[in-house]
């Protein structure tokens, strides 16, 4: 097993390229949900398909799907947006970008700042309906549902928010 992250994967990407070109198998497994869907691996597999490598996808867990199915929200068309970043400023730009898109938007976002990206998001996209997935397939599982203004004042109510989190806003 090799540990492939943000910090590495540059310097590791040669090594792995010339494995799976000496005819090795290599599995790129995320710990925390499917590679490349907000996880590393788009270096390796851009760079394997470059090279000729056979790239051979196994399904698995993806909480932006699975928060989308949940969400009661239309499913089609969607774009799934990656993480929101971390300060308001370009936070706001992120959704005023996304305004243009008529249809269902699904967004990662941190505990720590949810309740901020939601006030951002409602600024900037208007105050549309949306569903808020927490601890997707977990014990404390949670899906919140209502429009981003009020699903932002449920979590202010409480005295902590925890979890991984998927947004998913509905079409204006």
């Amino acid at each position: 097993m090799i540990s492939l992250h943000e910090h590495n994967e540059r310097r590791r990407l040669g090594g792995l390229l010339a494995e799976l070109q000496a005819g090795k198998t290599v599995a790129l497994i995320s710990d925390a949900g499917t590679p490349l869907i907000s996880d590393p691996g788009f270096l390796l597999v851009r760079e394997a398909v470059a090279a000729g490598v056979r790239v051979e996808p196994i399904p698995g867990p993806s909480a932006p799907v699975a928060a989308l199915i949940a969400s009661g929200l239309p499913p089609y068309p969607f774009t799934f947006a990656g993480f929101a970043p971390p300060k308001s400023g370009k936070r706001r730009t992120f959704y005023r970008r996304l305004a243009v898109l008529s249809h269902t938007l699904v967004v990662f976002e941190s505990p720590h700042r949810i309740v901020a990206s939601l006030d951002d998001a409602a600024t900037e996209l208007g105050d549309r309906p949306a569903a808020l997935a927490r601890e997707l397939t977990k014990l404390h599982e949670e899906i919140l549902r209502g429009t981003l203004r009020e699903i932002a004042v449920e979590l202010a109510s409480r005295p902590s928010v925890k979890g991984e989190m998927v947004l998913v806003v509905g079409p204006a």
